[in-house]
């Protein structure tokens, strides 16, 4: 192992403990750290979106299938559909960062095609990268790369949804023992009008675990494959989506992937990468909704002014714009953790797959964080992109009404937001338990800290963001308090107050999202200059802000469910002590700060 792959180690947390370990700055990876070859790549997807997508906006609201297809074959030439895909099986072979970057560049045009590059790129062929043996990846890999082939990913059942371990869907051995047949009902399959081959989850007898398959799909020959109707939905309306049916589909028993009964840790692990990626296709989304909202309020006047100048819309261009810096914050900080871990991995002799698998399924609970706060950011920012338009921003001759219905299915995709929430908290006490993350310890100094006498010590609050640190590790010692001793309470049967760990889940996210703005800021005004990010320091102020109401009020929610008496006036002392500003800030002049930025530009500059 290098050199710099031991420090790397060294001072990489592991998933989850950001809740109970510092983080210095400088170890934080920042947009602003992109190499050289990564902004070409940016660079080289924005154009493309500019170039081949953005002017077919209003063909894409159509129900334009075709288009998709088509733009998703210009997206394999240009290499996009390979970034993750093994250098040996014809891919860009590039690292976890540069294909976060990809995804998030691409998203920003249209919810169709972020949909159709996403079920493609991500579930649709990740499987078979992470999963699948040398003669599939061999097979397979190479025309998905390529864009010759389309992939999509048969989860989903009418009686199957969030308890995706339950399908219906059964394989049948063959009594010479060499294919399956597939019977069954998929729903909600992304791409299923256009794919070449399927990864499809079925139950073989009566086993605990589903299993998952490669099911190769032609039309002129379609094996038992039938589709339904294109669905009606509310948004993403030319991206296909399909039910798909399986009667007796026959499949040779070399595509079964991976081992029988591993389906559920194949989609499990899937939808983890899905869950990080989804984040990042909601990222150039927001930037995109800012830069049309800002025009137009510059261009837009009434009263002889331009309503940027007002204080109404200056307050909704600066909390759109915050929650977009901190979603790229905290997204990239998280992509990078899994990167360095896969190659730390790999330095280790673990294979690629082993070190993808591994490192992603470390900051599960990151990837959880993210796509909830990611996703609902991208619906607030889109309805308030819709009511800087006024009545023209309902009109679908605006460009708002569209994005705000394309965003609406990111809070669905990758499992729901309330699964995600639940999931975030569950496997960090999970964690806990096995001693990879120590909850223990920092929980119990918090309870002792509740019943002892409080420091009336001033602090010394003169560095750039000293109260804000110092105000996340107090939102840290929340989640502690809240989160501990309802473990203490519950213990096994905690997973049964799913109201309880909703508003945990809200303190958590709010913890890494704040926390991941503070320190991407702080690096860079340490490297840039104070000056140069002001208006950066003024949104990582801005949300944090917001984020001690949040887990105040979830908070307050929490303990009140489950404590009585002493217990619950000591614990919602602490909750006054550990949400308190010395020095409250001026949220009105921080909104300015960001607002007379984005006017100035007139667009999303940051």
């Amino acid at each position: 192992m290098s050199t710099e792959t031991e420090n790397k180690k060294k001072d990489l947390l592991r998933g989850g403990q950001f809740l109970v370990k510092e983080t210095d700055c400088e170890n934080v990876f920042t947009p602003e750290d992109f190499s050289e070859e990564q902004q070409m790549m940016r660079d080289s997807v924005r154009e493309f979106i500019d170039r081949e997508v953005i002017p077919h906006s209003e063909e894409f609201e159509k129900k334009n299938y075709k288009l998709t297809e088509e733009l998703m074959r210009k997206a394999g030439e240009m290499g996009f559909l390979g970034v993750s895909v093994p250098e040996e099986y014809d891919g860009m072979g590039m690292g976890f960062v540069t294909t976060m970057l990809v995804v998030d560049y691409i998203s920003g045009a249209t919810g169709s095609f972020s949909t159709a590059f996403g079920a493609h790129s991500g579930i649709g062929t990740l499987p078979i990268t992470l999963y699948g043996n040398e003669e599939q990846k061999k097979k397979y890999l190479p025309k998905l790369a390529s864009g010759e082939w389309f992939g999509a990913y048969a989860l989903t059942e009418p009686g199957a949804g969030s308890d995706a371990n339950s399908g219906k869907t059964k394989a049948v051995l063959s009594e010479d023992g060499k294919s399956y047949k597939i019977t069954g009902q998929k729903m909600w399959i992304s791409n299923a009008g256009f794919c070449n081959m399927m990864i499809v989850f079925a139950r073989i007898e009566d086993d605990k675990n589903i299993t998952g398959f490669i099911v190769e799909f032609d039309p002129e020959n379609p094996n038992g494959i039938s589709l339904g109707e294109e669905e009606k939905k509310l948004g993403i309306h030319s991206s296909s989506t399909r039910q798909v049916f399986f009667n007796d589909t026959v499949v040779p028993a070399e595509n079964m992937l991976s081992e029988r009964g591993n389906g559920f840790k194949i989609a499990m692990n899937a939808l983890n990468v899905g869950r990080i990626k989804l984040a990042g296709a909601c990222l150039d989304a927001q930037r995109r909704v800012i830069d049309h909202a800002v025009k137009y309020a510059n261009d837009r006047v009434q009263f002889n002014t331009p309503i940027a100048k007002f204080g109404a819309i200056k307050s909704k261009l600066a909390e759109m714009a915050a929650s977009a810096y901190v979603g790229e914050s905290a997204s990239y900080r998280a992509a990078k953790d899994i990167e360095d871990r896969i190659e730390i991995r790999q330095s280790e002799g673990a294979s690629h797959q082993e070190a993808e698998l591994k490192g992603v399924e470390e900051y599960a609970i990151e990837c959880s964080i993210l796509k909830v706060a990611a996703s609902e950011d991208l619906q607030n920012c889109s309805d308030e992109g819709i009511q800087i338009y006024g009545g023209m921003g309902f009109s679908a001759d605006a460009p708002m009404e569209s994005a705000w219905r394309d965003a609406r299915i990111t809070r669905i995709y990758e499992g729901t937001n309330e699964i995600n929430r639940m999931l975030a908290v569950g496997m960090l006490v999970k964690k806990a338990m096995k001693g990879h993350v120590d909850l223990l310890g920092p929980a119990t100094k918090v309870g002792e800290e509740l019943t002892g006498i409080p420091s009336f010590d001033k602090p010394d609050y003169s560095e750039l963001f000293a109260e804000e640190k110092e105000m996340i590790k107090k939102l840290k010692k929340v989640f502690l308090m809240v989160a501990g001793s309802a473990v203490q309470k519950f213990g096994p049967q905690l997973e049964e107050h799913q109201q309880l760990l909703l508003a945990s889940a809200d303190i958590l996210i709010e913890v890494y999202m704040a926390e991941s703005a503070i320190l991407r800021t702080e690096k860079n005004a340490k490297r840039y200059g104070e000056d140069s990010q002001k208006e950066k320091i003024a949104m990582a102020k801005l949300y944090l802000y917001h984020a001690v109401d949040t887990i105040n009020q979830k908070a307050k929610e929490g303990i009140v469910s489950f404590a009585e008496g002493d217990e619950q006036r000591m614990m919602l002392m602490g909750l006054k002590r550990f949400t308190k500003y010395e020095n409250q800030p001026n949220v009105v002049a921080l909104r300015n700060t960001i607002a007379d930025k984005l006017t100035e530009e007139n667009k999303y500059c940051f």
